[in-house]
């Protein structure tokens, strides 16, 4: 029996290490995308490029997640790692798979994709907000990729709670943020109390 605990205590702590080795490339990921916002005026460092471009350059080759001026293999390639974080930080948690363990995997695994995409439009249009305030030139490759995004996002907001009406453009940006952060932290609250109930199924 001790040593059958020993080897659940190593597996759990070899997933541990590798979650967190998964965890930490994503923040590289996520720092090597943001520099090539800046490309041109940022250079990006060899090494940064030499881990990071053969896994971004793989799903640059499924052309249905660029539309436009709009390149969304980035986001699939973070996602993809992120699903695989939750999977061996849900078995480090709890050390065993049961049905409940499995429904609450697939709704984090759901809440990643949801929460990620939240999260970047937040980012989006408060990058839109702080040009509109420093009155940035907003001509370039990189602002017409913000407005691709942003546009549509604070159309429908505006549209769902002004209808017809004219709403100063500062005043929609912010009320938009605002009902995109309230809307996460509601649909966070109501993801945590489903998961808890969820993995405590006895199945």
């Amino acid at each position: 029996m001790t040593g059958l605990a020993d080897r659940g205590g190593f597996m759990r702590g070899l997933l541990g290490i590798l979650s967190g080795l998964l965890s930490l490339y994503m923040l590289i990921l996520v720092v090597r995308i943001i520099l090539t916002w800046f490309r041109g005026s940022v250079k990006i460092p060899d090494f940064l490029a030499k881990i990071t471009d053969p896994y971004l350059n793989w799903f640059k080759q499924f052309t249905f997640l660029r539309i436009g001026y709009l390149d969304l293999s980035p986001i699939a390639a973070i996602a993809v790692l992120s699903v695989f974080n939750q999977i061996l930080s849900t078995l480090v948690r709890f050390g065993t798979i049961s049905l409940g363990i499995i429904l609450a995997l697939v709704l984090q695994i759901i809440w990643s994709i949801v929460s990620f995409f939240i999260i970047f439009l937040l980012v989006v249009i408060i990058l839109r907000l702080i040009a509109y305030l420093t009155n940035q030139n907003t001509y370039g490759n990189f602002w017409r990729i913000v407005d691709t995004i942003s546009q549509p996002v604070l159309y429908r907001i505006n549209h769902i709670l002004f209808g017809g009406r004219i709403v100063n453009y500062m005043t929609g940006i912010i009320i938009s943020v605002a009902i995109l952060a309230i809307g996460y932290f509601i649909l966070r609250l109501i993801y945590v109390f489903i998961f808890n109930i969820l993995v405590r199924f006895p199945i």
